[in-house]
Parts: C-alpha cells; sequence; structure tokens
C-alpha cells in the first residue's frame, strides 16, 4: 500500500532549479534510498516532505492525505518525522531531555514522555548516556540521538538525512543493523545517504537524483549498473554491485 506520493514537485531558488518535476512513491514497509550527488536536490525534497519549505509546484500526498501547506510540526503529528544531516542537540540539556523534546509531539505529559524517551533511547543504544549532558557526546552518539528524538514522536514514515556521515566503518554498520531493526518493527524509510554500500544493502529500491530531476528509480543492483547513474554519481567502481 502506498504510503508516500509526490507527484510533479518543483522548487526553485532564484536561477536554481532545485527539485525539478520530481515524481516519487514510497510503499508501506519500503526502504528507499534517495541519493545523487552533491546539489542534486536531496535536501530540498525532504525540506518540502516534511513542510520545511513549501513546493512552487506538485502535489506530496501521505495516507492520501495532502501535506502541502502544513508546517513541519502538523506534518510530524500525521507520522511523519525526518532528521537533519547536522545533529545539533540543546547541548546544556541531559540526552533524555534532548529525546523529551521529541516524545512531547505525541504527550503533553512529562512522565509519558521520559517514558517515550528511555524507550527510543534503549533503542538506539544511548540508555546509558541518558543523564549525561548532550555537549558531551561523540559524533556517533550524536547522530543515534537525533535518530532517538526523531523515533520518540512514533513515526510511521522516517526520512533520514545521511545519518552516517563521518562515521567510520564500524559505527557506520551499527546504525545500519539500527536502520534494519526499525524498518523490521514496521516503520518505513526513506533514506539520503552518501555511503552507497550502506544504501545499497538497506534499501528495497534506489532513486537517483541528478540537477533536480529523476534519472533512475528500481533494485538498488539495476540502479547501481544503470549507465546514467554510473556517469553521474556513482563512477565506475559501483559496477556489478548487488
Amino acid at each position: 500500500m502506498r504510503l508516500l506520493g509526490i507527484r510533479a514537485l518543483s522548487k526553485r531558488f532564484g536561477g536554481l532549479q532545485a527539485v525539478d518535476g520530481l515524481t516519487l512513491a514510497l510503499e508501506e514497509g519500503e526502504v528507499l534510498g534517495l541519493i545523487g550527488p552533491n546539489g542534486a536536490g536531496k535536501t530540498t525534497a525532504f525540506h518540502l516532505i516534511s513542510g520545511f519549505l513549501a513546493p512552487d509546484a506538485g502535489e506530496i500526498h501521505f495516507r492520501d492525505r495532502s501535506l502541502v501547506g502544513l508546517r513541519p510540526h502538523q506534518v510530524c503529528h500525521l507520522g511523519l518525522t525526518r532528521t537533519f544531516q547536522i545533529a545539533r542537540p540543546f547541548p546544556h540539556l541531559s540526552v533524555l531531555e534532548n529525546v523529551k523534546v521529541g516524545a512531547f509531539a505525541r504527550t503533553a505529559s512529562s512522565r509519558e514522555a521520559a517514558a517515550k524517551a528511555g524507550r527510543a533511547l534503549e533503542e538506539v543504544g544511548l540508555l546509558a548516556k541518558a543523564g549525561g549532558r548532550a555537549g558531551e557526546l561523540t559524533l556517533a552518539e550524536r547522530k543515534r540521538l537525533e535518530l532517538a528524538r526523531a523515533l520518540a514522536t512514533d513515526p510511521s514514515l522516517l526520512l533520514l538525512d545521511e545519518v552516517m556521515a563521518g562515521l567510520s566503518a564500524v559505527e557506520t554498520e551499527r546504525i545500519v543493523e539500527l536502520i534494519r531493526a526499525i524498518n523490521a518493527r514496521g516503520v518505513s524509510i526513506l533514506l539520503i545517504e552518501h555511503v552507497m554500500r550502506a544504501v545499497m544493502s538497506l534499501s528495497h529500491r534506489v532513486a537517483v537524483l541528478n540537477y533536480g530531476q529523476l534519472i533512475a528509480e528500481g533494485p538498488p543492483a539495476q540502479v547501481a549498473n544503470a549507465p546514467n547513474v554510473i556517469e553521474a554519481y556513482l563512477g565506475e567502481e559501483y559496477v556489478g554491485v548487488s
């Protein structure tokens, strides 16, 4: 069943056409990888879907409800939550308090928010750090904190924007396994990432943007071997990825 539907979505900034007629769909339970070179329009598409930007044209439907014109908190209340490329926690608050901020999207009760935050921290492996200050976390821990804050909103669809950027191979593999576990419990995922081995192993389908336009879409192995994708983004090293 279709969870997210995007049709003819466009956004221009002055002379730059950041997103150009994007049409894309994501099914319930799916992990969809969104890849492409820097400046291809991926994060702008995330801003449009999540309500941080208004499109110039096009449609966005989440469970058959239009998201166009909704504010980010309204989109979040519907069950669509996103992370950001650069994790910016409230450094002087505790790790638990940071995640409670996300939990308050669903409840006004501080006690219930704390319980939700605790469960999210346990899921991402940060429960032992709950009482520490967020500003003292490592980069890998801040990435997981960002993910926990999103999970505390009880999303049906999670938009992940480069959650593996800057991480070591070991830390990346931990995030990959965490994303698999999140998806396995029923959360659909739209993933922007430049760590291609992770994208190809996680995604059921991959979509490729270049200059704001969708240039390829399909199973990971098919997309990785498409000549236009190799030329625009992947390079010859990814020929033969399966």
